[in-house]
């Protein structure tokens, strides 16, 4: 997809693609690089419906601790619910 639609930003993505690995991190990574600021204003019906696996909750919530954030900033940078956020925190840590 990045090869045919969007040629010019393959170099900007190259990194995080030659991982072997691509997490729920890289994820949200490459789709800020791809369609840029954009991304970040999505209209609330597509935040209804996402889903997380337990490895992109302990990554988010690793996030969270490496760059010690409370639970309301969390939520923010992830457009989460802060209920989500402390949640997570019950059942994981």
């Amino acid at each position: 997809m990045i090869r045919i639609k969007y040629p010019e930003k393959e170099v900007a993505c190259s990194y995080i693609l030659e991982k072997e690995e691509i997490g729920f991190l890289d994820i949200i990574k490459l789709n800020t690089i791809i369609i840029g600021k954009a991304s970040k204003e999505r209209s609330p019906e597509n935040q209804k419906l996402k889903s997380y696996d337990k490895r992109a909750i302990l990554q988010i919530l690793d996030y969270q601790k490496k760059h010690k954030l409370n639970n309301s900033k969390l939520a923010a940078h992830f457009k989460l619910s802060r209920n989500t956020v402390a949640k997570w925190k019950k059942l994981f840590l």
